[in-house]
């Protein structure tokens, strides 16, 4: 089977990270993109697991050798997508799953043309704001500026193939692994070579 690259891209709050999650949990070998930054671990953030956590001297090397599919600068700090994601993908078949940005996705699309993007929507953007304030995570310059950031980032959704709305887990869950599955069923998707054509 060829590999699925799967951009999810998504205003904060939106529930892209659990969706990702399932997704890997209902594809054995699917792989998440581990995303290097210049910034320092928040919460309970762990190094590898939600963030490689890198010096920027460290990740300017990266940057020099080629090895980010998509790197840019957000809030002063860098964040790349390594190359290494894709290619272990394709040499195993599988799904790889890519959270980022709308600005990163249309990066990755452009050097991937056959990865596919999806955006998660919120229900509306008053339920976006009362998951990020319920979150109490962020102060309230925060939250403004993800509800911003959400409305600049959904004035670009007509790029993504797919649009997802999050108001229900179950729901959006069974969308995602339709689309993996409509995409894989795509003419061209497959190798005919093996029925000997």
């Amino acid at each position: 089977m060829s590999a699925t690259l799967l951009i999810l891209s998504a205003p904060s709050g939106t529930g892209k990270t659990t969706l990702a999650r399932r997704l890997l949990a209902a594809h054995p070998g699917g792989i998440f993109s581990v995303s290097f930054t210049t910034r320092a671990p928040r919460g309970a953030e762990r190094d590898g697991v939600d963030y490689h956590f890198v010096d920027e001297e460290t990740f300017q090397r990266m940057v020099t050798a080629d090895a980010f599919l998509e790197h840019a600068e957000v809030h002063g700090h860098k964040y790349g997508t390594p190359r290494s994601v894709a290619s272990q993908a394709r040499a195993n078949g599988v799904l790889a799953i890519f959270d980022i940005d709308v600005q990163g996705g249309e990066s990755i699309k452009a050097a991937h043309p056959e990865s596919i993007r999806v955006l998660i929507l919120p229900p509306s953007l008053q339920e976006l704001e009362r998951r990020l304030r319920s979150r109490s995570t962020d102060d309230e310059v925060t939250v403004r500026r993800r509800l911003e950031a959400a409305r600049q980032e959904l004035q670009r959704a007509r790029a993504y193939e797919y649009w997802v709305v999050n108001d229900d887990l179950e729901r959006a869950t069974d969308d995602l692994n339709a689309i993996i599955r409509a995409e894989r069923c795509k003419a061209g998707g497959r190798d005919l070579s093996l029925l000997g054509l």
